[in-house]
């Protein structure tokens, strides 16, 4: 776990819960296809798996 993550919303958080929308502002994520690099711990691990069914996750 000692890389880092390209994560990629793919997927609108229009319907989701308040909570889902807080995880994904919380991972840095604003507007669909968009991408950021966050290092791997389990913190951003534990939000991924969260809202999994709308992000895109490759290990760089």
């Amino acid at each position: 776990m000692a890389g880092d993550l390209k994560i990629t919303l793919k997927r609108s958080v229009i319907g989701s819960t308040q909570k889902i929308k807080a995880t994904v502002i919380g991972l840095g994520l604003i507007k669909t296809n968009r991408t950021i690099m966050r290092t791997d711990t389990p913190e951003i691990r534990g939000m991924i798996n969260k809202v999994q069914h709308l992000v895109q996750v490759e290990e760089v």
